[in-house]
């Protein structure tokens, strides 16, 4: 840990193809680190501070709480006022924006056609509807486009499955799938030859792979497919080790939900029924989702048309099959699950701000399906996930709707909480998005309470067994995400840390997800997502520099060293604000809040007591030109000395004009009014005075175009509201004081006691 620092912090930046043309001379320069998280410290050294900034690897515990990292968002490179390199920053800042536009304007694209979700195709899935007759009895294929597409996407070494990734179980399992189909019409005999030796040379890999990475339902539909593939006289194998432990693992699947249950009440078994035999249709029937599918799935719903010739079956089948140009996905709609990812990977990449209106519409979207009992990844489904349910509930109550925590009732059972009823095994994931939903619980929530506990421990001893791997997505960095969320208290995750970790933990376009089959979600996992989110990040860190120079030169100007108030008190302030206000078209915000926290500080701090605070009262009122609150400090600039009250009046006059000037919003009065109101409470009570984020809020408001009625103000709603906060917080701060004291009396004891 270092202990020295000078007034400029450089976070670590992001650097990718197309982005800042920048030489080494340049006055705004991006610093580079290939870690995923940065410490640092604050100290204090003879009137000379540093930020110094250090990488590392993994990060810990401990060392969350060493995070010092602000973020600013865009500011107008027309307010910049830098003596140096000023058409440079311009140029820059042009580029920048123009880089921005352009992936924004992509997204937006992207966000707008968003329908019944975009999803790859499964290989596995598109043999079992092209395995279908003509349902009128010509004994032609009822969907030939689906063989043409087999038949067009076999890998070079003779296997169909995911391009990118290699997984045994994926490639395996729709290789089989597709030979069935192709050998059943007697078709390209030689792509099922070598599909063959393709299965028969990697069915062994099968036991090398992770348990955790194997598709859903694997363990029924194989050992269907290899009874299917023996009644066409392809040669398969009758046992081995990794087949016994298959057929084990079916065995202990089927018996979790009786087949009697499954007959009754919709079950994660109707997304399978391909694997399955002995069969009730009659009943199954009555169990058929609204759009025709069994539970969304494809394949599940072809094995239907082959044993029931339901229309409404092959009214689905027909439209997906359309709908993918002969292929058909593994799952489809994906809906509800498209836009609920969509929202969290915005919000968590730090770029929701220019999606306003999509996550708006997004949101009334997953709400209009919303139920009691919870969503699945499709809308009008009568089996629900937790793992949805919680992701959807936590997106909707931090947006305003009102959701009710009793959903998620429907997935505990004796003290234990389940994605769906008869799992085998329980996905991270599924408790890892429990968990954070458990971070907008509301007092009283009991439900939540237990699930806190329950996913916390979970993901604890996971990770203590490295075990953080999960059933439903391989993706780049699932153990920082889960250490991150336990690590760092919800309440004190500030925006722009939580997005310095999740550029870094986000893996675009190579995360890839797990159905029954591997498939991939273009518009939940897209690279233009995370370049706009590196973008963003690096041009507010550069324009953080440039405002925290212009604080820099406000306090130099403002002579408020003099009055004991040291660059540390400066940056804590800048820093808190920018922390909680980054977005691009806040600046004005950002600076008022920092500059009236900093005056605040230095006015209570160095007027100590009642005759001094008389003396600054009136030197204040004598600086107030009271015809013309935003122009009479500008007009009588040099009649105004250079004490405390003239700092104070010099600020608010600068602020009120640049608003003026800016956003042609005149608010010198109010501000002078808000501050007259303070200094009066301060006046007469001195330390007891309670009013201090009152007066951050109005200024907050004001500069932020929010104006309060005197109707308003005088609400008792509002009144109580404003008296509670204004309590708390003067609480909060006399804590905080207590405790600086109560360190600096341990630091210092031993030093007063060495005498050897």
């Amino acid at each position: 840990m270092a202990s020295h620092f000078s007034t400029h912090c450089h976070l670590p930046s992001f650097s990718s193809s197309n982005h800042f043309p920048f030489s080494s001379s340049s006055s705004i320069s991006l610093h580079h680190f290939s870690k995923s998280s940065l410490g640092a410290v604050l100290s204090e050294t003879n009137d000379k501070q540093e930020i110094r900034c250090r990488a590392i690897s993994k990060p810990r515990t401990q060392e969350y709480s060493d995070i010092f990292q602000g973020s600013l968002a865009t500011l107008k490179f027309r307010e910049i006022n830098v003596e140096d390199d000023i058409e440079e920053e311009q140029d820059i800042g042009v580029f920048v924006a123009n880089e921005i536009k352009k992936r924004v304007d992509t997204i937006k694209s992207i966000l707008g056609s968003m329908e019944d979700g975009e999803i790859t195709v499964s290989a596995y899935d598109t043999a079992w509807v092209a395995l279908i007759e003509d349902v009128h009895g010509s004994g032609a294929p009822q969907f030939p486009s689906s063989l043409e597409w087999i038949a067009k996407n076999q890998h070079p070494d003779g296997s169909w499955g995911d391009k990118e990734l290699f997984s045994a179980h994926d490639r395996i399992i729709n290789t089989l799938a597709c030979v069935i189909a192709l050998k059943s019409w007697h078709m390209h005999p030689e792509k099922c030859e070598k599909g063959m030796t393709f299965f028969k040379e990697n069915l062994n890999q099968l036991q090398n792979e992770n348990v955790e990475h194997m598709p859903i339902g694997f363990e029924v539909a194989f050992p269907s497919l290899l009874d299917m593939a023996r009644g066409l006289n392809i040669e398969v194998p009758d046992n081995s080790p990794i087949l016994n432990k298959i057929f084990a693992m079916r065995n202990v699947k089927l018996t979790r939900i009786p087949k009697a249950m499954m007959h009754k009440v919709p079950t994660s078994l109707l997304h399978s029924l391909e694997g399955m035999s002995g069969l009730d249709w009659k009943e199954l029937l009555k169990l058929q989702s609204q759009d025709g599918s069994f539970l969304f799935s494809p394949s599940s719903t072809a094995f239907a048309l082959m044993q029931t010739k339901d229309q409404n079956c092959h009214n689905y089948l027909n439209k997906v099959v359309k709908r993918f140009n002969g292929g058909v996905p593994n799952v489809y709609p994906v809906d509800l699950f498209e836009h609920i990812w969509v929202v969290d990977r915005l919000e968590r990449l730090g770029i929701s701000q220019y999606f306003q209106q999509e996550i708006k519409d997004c949101l009334n979207y997953v709400h209009r399906y919303w139920t009691e009992k919870g969503i699945c990844w499709a809308r009008n489904s009568n089996v629900q996930d937790i793992d949805d349910t919680a992701m959807g509930f936590r997106l909707l109550r931090l947006h305003g709707y009102q959701v009710s925590a009793d959903v998620f009732k429907n997935f505990e059972r004796n003290g234990e909480f389940f994605c769906f009823t008869g799992q085998t095994t329980q996905a991270v994931t599924g408790m890892f998005n429990l968990y954070r939903a458990t971070q907008v619980m509301f007092p009283g929530e009991k439900i939540l309470e237990h699930g806190k506990h329950f996913s916390a421990k979970f993901l604890r001893d996971k990770r203590a067994a490295n075990e953080l791997v999960d059933k439903w997505i391989i993706m780049k960095n699932l153990a920082e995400e889960v250490a991150y969320a336990l690590d760092v208290p919800w309440y004190a995750s500030l925006p722009r840390v939580e997005t310095r970790f999740y550029i870094d933990q986000y893996g675009g376009e190579s995360d890839v997800w797990i159905g029954k089959t591997l498939y991939r979600m273009a518009y939940v996992n897209n690279n233009n997502y995370l370049e706009l989110a590196k973008l963003d990040y690096n041009n507010c860190q550069t324009l953080h520099l440039i405002e925290w120079g212009r604080i820099q030169k406000w306090y130099s100007e403002s002579r408020l060293g003099e009055f004991g108030l040291n660059r540390r008190t400066l940056l804590l302030a800048y820093f808190l604000a920018a922390a909680s206000i980054f977005e691009p078209e806040k600046s004005h915000v950002r600076l008022a809040w920092a500059k009236t926290s900093v005056l605040l500080e230095t006015i209570t701090s160095y007027v100590s007591d009642a005759e001094m605070r008389k003396d600054f009262m009136k030197k204040f009122s004598d600086c107030i030109n009271r015809r013309d609150y935003s122009m009479g400090w500008r007009l009588n600039r040099n009649r105004i000395g250079h004490g405390l009250a003239e700092a104070l009046v010099a600020t608010i006059d600068q602020i009120s004009w640049d608003i003026l000037v800016s956003h042609g919003h005149e608010i010198g009065y109010h501000m002078h009014r808000s501050w007259e109101k303070w200094l009066s409470s301060w006046h007469r009570e001195g330390d007891k005075c309670e009013g201090q984020a009152e007066l951050l809020a109005q200024i907050i408001n004001l500069c932020d175009g929010h104006w309060i009625s005197e109707d308003q103000v005088f609400d008792p709603q509002y009144q109580s509201l404003l008296q509670l906060t204004n309590t708390l917080c003067n609480r909060l701060r006399c804590h905080q004081k207590d405790k600086v004291s109560d360190t600096a009396t341990i630091i210092t004891y031993p030093t007063t006691n060495t005498t050897s």
